[in-house]
């Protein structure tokens, strides 16, 4: 077994994906429209499906925002340098919503993003590459 995706329904598919490929460096896997169902899916992520988890997009026409319920956290991206890839976001026009620094109570070096509909974005040091 293993986790092939993520699901955050957006609502502004096009700017979603601009975050999502342009500011943190996904690819746009593959998209398709649902008419019937009048549903968008778009699937991003650092590489082929068949060798990595991805992330869904899930834009429903006739929805143009969500609540955020209070059980979904964050999703978790591993960077070589937090503070390098904060910097690079914010140029980029992304919203860093907690600064580059060690977490309380240790020493994980981590920050937090926000995508366009106010999803949370971890993130960390990759420790697995040092």
């Amino acid at each position: 077994m293993r986790l092939l995706h993520t699901m955050l329904r957006v609502g502004d598919l096009e700017k979603s994906i601009h975050f999502y490929s342009d500011i943190m460096g996904m690819e746009l896997i593959r998209k398709h429209d649902y008419e019937s169902g009048r549903f968008t899916l778009a699937f991003l992520g650092y590489g082929p499906e068949k060798d990595n988890t991805v992330l869904e997009l899930t834009y429903n026409w006739d929805t143009d925002s969500y609540e955020k319920g209070e059980g979904f956290g964050h999703i978790a991206i591993a960077v070589d340098d937090v503070y390098a890839a904060c910097e690079k976001i914010r140029d980029a026009g992304g919203t860093i919503v907690r600064e580059p620094g060690p977490m309380k109570h240790g020493t994980t070096v981590l920050a937090f993003v926000e995508d366009p509909d106010g999803y949370k974005i971890e993130l960390l040091e990759d420790r697995h590459n040092a």
